[in-house]
Parts: structure tokens; C-alpha cells; sequence
């Protein structure tokens, strides 16, 4: 069990996914996504979404994501934050999506 202190430590919010590419580098079957966040800035992030979503379907959508871990070396790219998604059995990967549009960089509470 966590505190409720812990979980407010967690900066998850919103943001516009501006660009998505291959990323062949990495382990795993993966994309590089650069996230808007609005007023926190342009964010990277290196998501393991391959078998459910196209780059080119990505791109404009909405996605949440935690802002405040530290940067993460994944092979040849740094990942600034980690996008939120459901993990089925079967390990693929379905995006946390806010159910309307929303200002980027809003906190999930």
C-alpha cells in the first residue's frame, strides 16, 4: 500500500502526440514519440505499441502519460516519460486516452 502523499509525487497528464518513428534499435518492437505537452514542454518517449497502433494513426491523438520520472536510456534514444496504456495477457499494449479533447499538459488527478 502507498500513501496518498506518494501518489500526488505522480505527474500524470495530457498530451498531443506530434511525431511517431520506428524505432528499430530497441529490444522490443517499439515507436519514438514526441508528446506536447503544452506549457511543460515537448517530451520523448519510447512506447511499446507496435502490434495495435500505426505511427501515422498516432499522430494528433491524445495520450497520458507520467511527466516526472527521470530521463531513461533505451538504446540509442532518452525516453522523458512514460505513456500510460492497459496490459493484456497477450502483452500488447492498449493507450490511456482521455474520452475528450483537452488542453495539453493537464494533470490527472
Amino acid at each position: 500500500m502507498i500513501d496518498w502523499d506518494d501518489f500526488e509525487k505522480v505527474e500524470m497528464r495530457t498530451g498531443t502526440v506530434i511525431e511517431a518513428d520506428d524505432f528499430p534499435e530497441a529490444r522490443n518492437p517499439s515507436y519514438k514519440l514526441e508528446i506536447d505537452f503544452g506549457r511543460f514542454g515537448v517530451k520523448k518517449s519510447s512506447a511499446q505499441i507496435t502490434r495495435l497502433y500505426k505511427k501515422e494513426d498516432l499522430l494528433n491523438k491524445q495520450v497520458i502519460a507520467v511527466t516526472n520520472f527521470r530521463s531513461k536510456q533505451i538504446a540509442n534514444f532518452v525516453s522523458e516519460c512514460l505513456v500510460l496504456g492497459v496490459v493484456l495477457e497477450d502483452k500488447e499494449v492498449v493507450l490511456l486516452r482521455p474520452e475528450r479533447r483537452v488542453p495539453n499538459g493537464c494533470r490527472i488527478a
